[in-house]
């Protein structure tokens, strides 16, 4: 398992982490995570999600509201704390430090991989944690594999020459 991105006080018992090898480019797949208005189509366990700063490209500093089912509010404001063009975006929450989402693009040779972790706070104590173990953090499981699975369809879809699509009918 990869190590979180940045220091290690990030670590918690409700961080999810998952990966998916991409056969497209790595720049076809940094694309593909900038554009926070697609990540409902792909990223299962948001509602909604836009930019509060419309017009301007995704970059350090950069306020993202998103609805979800990541435990908390109805809607959760996250902040752009790292922003490495073409590799790395890691979101925090506005209001709770403990709340993230990081994207990060690995390249390997003319392929890529995405791996998402996701890290949220649990309160209620060890019988908090317990109740969001056998419940939320399940079903984020699910939906973030399956996440990483539809990321997968729509950058390689995307990818793809549209010539070789129309072959294959």
């Amino acid at each position: 398992m990869l190590a979180p991105l940045g220091s290690a006080d990030r670590m918690s018992s409700n961080a999810l982490q998952g990966s998916q090898d991409l056969s497209s480019s790595p720049e076809c797949a940094f694309a593909l995570v900038c554009e926070v208005e697609k990540w409902p189509v792909w990223l299962s366990f948001a509602r909604s999600a836009r930019r509060l700063d419309e017009g301007k490209a995704l970059e350090l500093g950069s306020e993202i509201a998103l609805r979800g089912a990541i435990p908390g509010e109805e809607e959760e404001l996250y902040e752009v704390d790292q922003f490495l063009e073409g590799h790395i975006v890691s979101l925090v929450g506005a209001y709770s430090l403990r709340r993230r989402i990081d994207f990060r693009i690995e390249r390997k040779s003319n392929r890529s991989k995405i791996v998402v972790r996701v890290d949220y706070p649990a309160y209620g104590g060890v019988l908090g944690a317990l109740i969001d173990r056998m419940t939320a953090r399940r079903r984020l499981e699910s939906a973030l594999e399956d996440s990483l699975v539809h990321f997968k369809g729509l950058v390689e879809f995307d990818a793809a020459p549209r010539d070789e699509l129309l072959a294959d009918f």
